[in-house]
């Protein structure tokens, strides 16, 4: 069975305020697997937002090639790259990014419209997912409406809506207590599984990362296998 996600040799350079360049990651290598679940783990500044960055087509990598579904980056237009992003990848991050003037359905809806699909096929689509995020009875209210574990809820609906290949959360409950960071974990991990589902979560919560598949350190650029008794999180 080949990955679904993988990169090879991936660096990225960035600019330092001093001009100089500094090398963030000096070579990724990565193969993730549908319905498999990796997280990265290492400390602040190793560049694990930057890799999730790359692996999500937002941003272009120094060196190296990542491929989705054997289709690499390198060849994509920025156009092609923004459909790759709407229609096979879903996002997370650690605050969730809703539009404060739509509904929570309106919010989750919101990729389907824009991919072009009909307006009654993308809310029943959206209405299925609030509905597995428990979230049933709080489509109608906006953002500003719910709790910080219904917003992020919300996120991972709005994450899953349009079927992805591949799940992306970059500290998926950094900002929410322990016991709605717990129901989400459960609920990004069983649903990013019953989709099939590759998903690569950066995290800081041991919780989250010993509940995956895989765990990996990023440590001076590159990937490693993590024994978590030695990982500070």
């Amino acid at each position: 069975m080949s990955a679904i996600l993988e990169s090879r040799g991936v660096r990225k350079t960035y600019r330092g305020g001093d001009n100089n360049p500094v090398e963030v990651l000096t070579g990724v290598d990565l193969s993730v697997y549908r319905g498999q679940v990796v997280a990265i783990v290492g400390a602040s500044g190793a560049g694990k937002s930057t890799l999730l960055h790359l692996l999500g087509a937002l941003d272009t990598p120094t060196g190296g090639d990542i491929t989705l579904d054997g289709v690499s980056y390198a060849g994509l237009s920025e156009e092609a790259k923004g459909e790759l992003r709407n229609r096979q990848i879903g996002f997370v991050f650690q605050f969730h990014h809703l539009l404060r003037e739509f509904t929570a359905l309106e919010n989750v809806m919101m990729p389907l419209l824009i991919a072009g699909r009909p307006e009654g096929r993308a809310r029943s689509r959206a209405e299925e997912l609030l509905a597995a995020v428990d979230l049933a009875g709080r489509m109608s209210h906006r953002p500003a409406e719910l709790s910080g574990g219904e917003q992020q809820r919300c996120a991972v609906a709005r994450a899953l809506v349009h079927d992805p290949k591949v799940l992306l959360a970059d500290e998926p409950t950094g900002n929410l207590d322990f016991v709605n960071s717990v129901r989400v974990h459960d609920l990004l991990l069983g649903l990013a599984r019953s989709f099939e589902a590759a998903m690569v979560v950066a995290t800081h919560n041991r919780v989250l990362a010993e509940k995956a598949d895989r765990i990996l350190l990023l440590e001076g650029g590159r990937l490693h296998q993590a024994d978590t008794s030695q990982v500070m999180f």
